[in-house]
């Protein structure tokens, strides 16, 4: 808008918004901070712009070039990127870890992840899962997305699918290992504590190595490839190799404190293959279509037709009947 007033341009602004499109502006003139205050996105410039534009935008363009913008939406992505694969990342373990341990302590009383292997799980997930998925450096790909929606969940279909196929073949795995073991270890006429202890031992190194190969597949939650860039995150690959180290050094020496034993090497071999298995679900899991509409849509339709007045009044018409 050439020759505008300062009203013109704020009109303009609560117009596009309130047609639900996202606004940006530029300027580096004092005429423009009101726009630059309502827009969602404004951007002043740092050499030429005054300061009470500065002071109303959000984003300072410090070389008064716009091209740099493309850096910024590029990394902002980038950031929003990697939150959404350590949320994926973590809910597969919890949800995992969760109904492993609910359904051994309904059916049998006793739960085969203790207190300590819990909290190094927890480790792996929040500390060492955090710093190998948040520094992921931005990559081309993410410019050929579409900008996210004002509305869309952070947690998109996509994701809800990844982190379901992965923990349904993590709790089953380990189930049948929780509820079987003895009799596929062929360990029945050990004695019995030695023989729960190894079982447990395996669920738990076979769990920690599910984590650690599906760490890969968080990398690309929507790509059929998820080496892609691998090599070029010495961060990433550090830290898998620092994780398989520790879990070694866990489950090798330090079973007083993880109440674990020393596995043979035909059950460390059985451990990775369980782990290995992840990567080609993924890839299979990925070929299954998702709605475009939101799964959280589905859920609150379903909770606001359960609260519907209606629904209570013909339930009691029923009863009286």
């Amino acid at each position: 808008m050439g020759r505008s007033s300062p009203n013109d341009k704020l009109l303009l602004v609560q117009a596009l918004r309130k047609r639900g499109h996202v606004v940006a502006v530029t300027g580096d003139g004092t005429n423009d901070a009101p726009a630059l205050h309502e827009a969602d996105i404004g951007l002043a410039m740092g050499i030429q712009g005054t300061e009470v534009a500065k002071e109303s935008s959000d984003i300072i363009i410090l070389d008064d070039n716009f091209a740099s913008v493309v850096k910024v939406v590029r990394w902002g992505r980038s950031v929003y990127a990697n939150i959404q694969k350590f949320i994926q990342f973590q809910l597969t373990v919890n949800v995992a870890a969760l109904v492993i341990n609910v359904v051994a302590a309904v059916s049998s009383g006793d739960v085969p992840l203790n207190a300590v292997q819990l909290l190094w799980v927890n480790l792996i997930m929040d500390t060492l899962g955090a710093l190998a998925l948040a520094t992921e450096p931005p990559t081309d790909h993410l410019m050929d997305r579409h900008p996210v929606g004002r509305r869309e969940p952070l947690i998109t279909n996509i994701m809800w699918r990844n982190l379901l196929i992965q923990a349904f073949y993590q709790v089953s795995v380990l189930l049948v290992l929780n509820f079987r073991g003895r009799e596929l270890l062929h360990s029945q006429h050990d004695p019995k504590e030695h023989a729960i202890k190894e079982k447990n031992t395996l669920i738990f190194n076979a769990f920690v190595f599910a984590q650690i190969f599906n760490e890969f597949n968080a990398r690309k939650p929507d790509e059929m490839n998820v080496f892609k860039g691998v090599t070029k995150n010495r961060l990433f690959m550090g830290i898998i190799a620092l994780t398989v180290v520790l879990q070694v050094v866990i489950v090798m020496f330090l079973g007083k404190f993880t109440t674990t034993v020393r596995l043979s090497w035909q059950l460390w071999l059985v451990s990775i293959v369980i782990g290995v298995i992840s990567w080609p679900l993924a890839v299979v899991g990925k070929l299954i279509p998702v709605p475009e509409r939101p799964f959280a849509d589905y859920l609150i339709n379903i909770f606001s037709s359960c609260k519907k007045p209606g629904n209570r009044g013909s339930t009691g018409n029923e009863v009286n009947s």
